[in-house]
């Protein structure tokens, strides 16, 4: 059981009301299970990037916090990795030496790649011209010719499942295409454009092998979902997932179609519990959700800031048992669909900058993974109570405050039944002064262009130091954050 009342402190220094919250924890009620949906995927720029050392040592870096067991990035197929083209009596040659080198990186780092099967080949495409404005140019044309289209995809499997073996490759996803209802996929009519192309790319892939998992629509805003599915049933084609995209800067018009008002903070698990209702009423009512792509709102440059933290602990809260597995993007700012960063904390979507700088949202995944496997029902909206393998209690807690609010600092009065009066605690926490290199980056001056000597002295001053241990006092602990704190709380044995 767990009891929350909120009541008002005295006025704060600037005159208004410190919110305050008394919450009591039974530590042997009943639990759900609470599978690490949020840090099993991340999403990572294009292909190519995936051959670059700086890539592959935030990747690591990653890895160390979040343990992360999937990675998605665009463009497997784009001409920079040389997959496909005409010999001189026009027939394909292909070549998947790239493809090796990306896919053979990612596996010695314990990271499966969730293929997105994207994009054209220039020498397949039906408008070679048909550029995207990304600075790589993607081809986003439809392929000239279907039965081209099919030849290559049964190559690209075979060779993998010939490379890596079938056990391996069953444990992969293939997405087709990435974001086909925008300026991603030429195709027209759109819809019914991508919708040929899906039937063609699953079946290819089952026809190389039925343990082969393919899915779509890979939608940005949540979009064809409803189509999609009935598309699929009606033609028996095949689809072993749900994928789409939702951002909380996404408008609520392209997300629901509607101009009622949806605080940011709450757009991407509502539009995330809206596609859960309608793969729930389709004909596949038990297919696997996939967000393969997400972000907190990224107004004021917010994605360098301590705010993704209590942000991304929100999101956490919200979409608990309304998706499988949620794809941050992206894990790195190794990222070039505008050019090369000038600089470091432009407000990229990574949680490490330029040069393998550590945001306040790398350690917000390190802190939220030592969260149980086992979750404590709560209905406060900045607590998420777990419990872990060995026992004890993992408790996130919050104070959130969007980018160009002032906000208030909040106490949290935990009081806990079921453990000893005097249990061990530990705490860490995220906030201006801790896990927060910004302030360090001011004060070397902002570099454009850090040396490793200036990335490490930055990532250890921003490094959160170890927890601080105490004791509950008469079964009850005080917490008190300040604005975009985020604090993991471990009690007990």
């Amino acid at each position: 059981m767990l009891l929350l009342v909120f009541f008002l402190a005295s006025p704060s220094a600037t005159g208004a009301f410190a919110q305050q919250q008394s919450i009591d924890i039974d530590a042997t009620a009943s639990t759900t299970p609470f599978p690490h949906f949020w840090e099993q995927m991340f999403g990572s720029g294009h292909a190519n990037l995936a051959m670059r050392e700086s890539y592959r040592n935030d990747m690591r870096a990653v890895k160390k916090v979040a343990d992360f067991d999937y990675v998605r990035f665009h463009g497997i197929l784009d001409d920079e990795n040389a997959v496909y083209a005409l010999d001189d009596h026009g027939s394909p040659v292909y070549d998947f030496a790239y493809v090796d080198e990306i896919y053979d990186g990612l596996l010695k780092n314990g990271v499966r790649p969730f293929v997105e099967i994207s994009f054209m080949p220039r020498e397949l495409a039906f408008n070679p011209y048909d550029l995207h404005v990304f600075w790589y140019h993607p081809n986003v044309s439809p392929p000239k010719s279907p039965a081209l289209w099919d030849d290559l995809i049964k190559h690209f499997a075979q060779h993998l499942v010939d490379r890596y073996g079938i056990d391996e490759v069953a444990q992969w996803y293939f997405e087709v295409w990435n974001e086909p209802n925008i300026d991603f996929w030429g195709g027209i009519p759109r819809q019914q454009s991508y919708f040929e192309l899906y039937a063609h790319t699953a079946r290819d892939l089952k026809s190389v092998s039925p343990r082969l998992r393919v899915g779509g629509p890979a939608t940005a805003a949540t979009a064809w979902i409803p189509a999609f599915l009935k598309f699929t049933a009606d033609n028996r084609v095949p689809v072993d997932f749900v994928s789409t995209h939702a951002y909380a800067d996404d408008t609520v018009e392209n997300l629901f179609g509607s101009s009622q008002p949806v605080p940011m903070d709450d757009r991407v698990c509502r539009a995330v519990a809206k596609v859960r209702s309608q793969i729930d009423s389709s004909a596949t009512p038990n297919l696997p959700l996939f967000l393969t792509e997400w972000n907190v709102q990224g107004m004021l440059q917010a994605r360098d800031t301590i705010f993704v933290g209590p942000a991304l602990a929100n999101t956490v809260r919200e979409c608990d048992g309304l998706v499988n597995m949620m794809s941050f993007w992206t894990f790195s700012d190794v990222f070039e669909e505008g050019g090369p960063l000038p600089r470091p904390f432009i407000g990229m979507f990574g949680l490490r900058a330029k040069g393998g700088i550590d945001k306040p949202s790398y350690y917000a995944y390190g802190l939220l993974h030592q969260l149980g496997d086992r979750r404590l029902a709560n209905r406060a909206d900045d607590l998420i109570v777990t419990k872990t393998a060995r026992g004890a209690l993992a408790i996130a807690a919050w104070n959130l405050v969007d980018p160009g609010q002032q906000g208030e600092e909040k106490t949290i009065r935990l009081t806990f039944t079921h453990l000893s009066a005097d249990a061990r605690v530990s705490i860490q926490q995220i906030d201006r002064n801790h896990g927060n290199v910004l302030k360090a980056n001011a004060a070397m001056g902002s570099p454009v262009d850090p040396t490793p000597t200036q990335v490490e002295q930055l990532n250890r001053a921003s490094a959160l130091p170890p927890p601080d241990q105490t004791r509950l006092k008469a079964a009850s602990l005080e917490l008190r954050l300040t604005p975009n704190t985020l604090a993991l709380v471990d009690v007990g044995p």
